[in-house]
């Protein structure tokens, strides 16, 4: 069935018009998602701030960045899903939106570590409505060759949260105080949730891909059964869980790093971290969607293959950076490594999406979230949390510069397992 055949019928709308229905659909998604990672992105930033007022430790705040989020976001993702395979998912992400900015506001007003990791739960509740029904949405609206590429310019929402997260929370914390930042935040969050319900349309399930089939959502079970049965589903969970493992764990701590250990001053997080962060993490998220669009018209291994290149470049290029010895030449040489570390996102979404069936998408994707978030977000900054707390009796401020090197061996892993999954894509894509 051709994307021509989909919309033919007198209720279709002109090739014109599903290109603008695409487009509101595609920007209004990653504007949300955008405000999702300046919520995350925002307490990285303040960090110092807030721990001058309420002194944290690094495993409390590697909690607070991670697991206290994760766990609540992880409960939530499955179900969230199941209901996005089931109801609008439109509004459901609307809805989703209104509670994390809630939570976000709430988060300027606590007073100790306690409130602040329970407005973080409520944070990572909310939030487990939006990606994964926002890429059921998009898989919707655009066929199969074009998924990589579409879910690359979706996930850009990251990189560019980290820049407007970076940027202002910057500017906040010397302006209007780091209550006043995540105050403001929540509001632009509720004020955007009604205008997504308002502009975007719920697409017809399953309307771009060549296959009927069954209309019925499925059950969690069958849908749990694709990643058991298909060999690249289950290295691509392993491989992902490892990669989400030192991207969260670079992401939330570099911030630290080259304040507390380089010395860099927190007016240079927005003059040069942020334009520099949102940036490569964009160069390097839509480049893997990008690269995996075009060489997978050649072999589905690309899948694989390029985000294990990448992994192999992170390596080295992260050792030198963390060696140096001035935050201007640690950043420079941050640049290549923060690009590489999350070029695996939009190939595995993007293969998520094109080997399950169209009424299972967003529970697939929330099964493959599930370990971007609990490998991921949940271990990898309360790890280096772990280890810099263990090594600061013995080397003090620098503990963070070592703490942050344990997490190579985890980069290795995740591009060994990458790297084994195209073994099986061959297989599992002409299924």
């Amino acid at each position: 069935m051709t994307e021509a055949t989909v919309l033919a019928g007198p209720a279709a709308p002109s090739h014109s018009g599903l290109a603008l229905r695409r487009n509101v659909a595609l920007a209004m998604l990653f504007l949300v998602g955008t405000i999702n990672f300046v919520d995350r992105q925002l307490l990285s930033i303040l960090v110092e701030p807030i721990r001058a007022d309420m002194q944290f430790s690094d495993t409390q705040f590697g909690l607070l960045t991670g697991l206290a989020f994760a766990l609540f976001y992880a409960a939530m993702g499955i179900p969230m899903a199941m209901v996005a395979d089931r109801w609008n998912r439109i509004k459901l992400i609307g809805i989703a939106c209104v509670v994390w900015s809630g939570f976000t506001a709430a988060c300027g007003m606590v007073s100790n570590f306690w409130q602040l990791a329970a407005m973080r739960f409520g944070v990572g509740a909310g939030e487990a409505g939006g990606t994964a029904p926002s890429l059921s949405v998009l898989a919707d609206y655009y066929p199969p060759a074009q998924r990589p590429l579409v879910i690359g310019l979706f996930t850009l929402n990251g990189p560019f949260g980290v820049f407007v997260g970076a940027a202002f929370g910057a500017w906040a914390a010397a302006h209007i105080g780091w209550r006043g930042a995540f105050l403001v935040i929540g509001a632009v969050g509720i004020i955007v949730a009604p205008l997504l319900i308002w502009l975007v349309r719920e697409p017809a399930r399953g309307q771009m891909d060549k296959r009927a089939e069954a209309d019925a959502p499925l059950p969690i079970g069958q849908t749990l059964a694709m990643f058991a049965q298909r060999r690249s589903l289950r290295m691509v969970m392993v491989g992902s869980g490892m990669a989400a493992f030192v991207s969260y764990g670079m992401l939330n701590w570099i911030p630290a790093f080259l304040m507390r250990v380089q010395g860099m001053p927190l007016s240079a997080m927005s003059t040069w971290f942020a334009p520099a962060a949102g940036i490569t993490f964009g160069v390097g998220i839509l480049g893997g969607g990008w690269l995996v669009s075009r060489a997978a018209r050649t072999s589905p291994r690309a899948y694989g293959t390029i985000p294990a290149i990448a992994a192999a470049v992170l390596v080295p290029t992260f050792i030198a950076a963390l060696l140096v010895d001035s935050w201007q030449l640690s950043l420079a040489l941050m640049l290549i490594p923060m690009a590489a570390c999350i070029v695996y996102v939009a190939p595995a979404l993007a293969l998520v999406q094109n080997l399950t069936a169209p009424r299972s998408r967003a529970t697939a994707s929330a099964v493959l979230m599930l370990m971007f978030n609990i490998v991921g977000l949940g271990l990898g900054p309360l790890f280096v949390g772990m280890i810099s707390d263990a090594l600061k009796p013995e080397y003090g401020d620098e503990s963070l510069r070592w703490a942050l090197m344990a997490i190579i061996p985890f980069a290795v892993a995740a591009g060994v397992a990458q790297y084994a999954m195209t073994r099986h894509l061959d297989k599992d894509f002409a299924e």
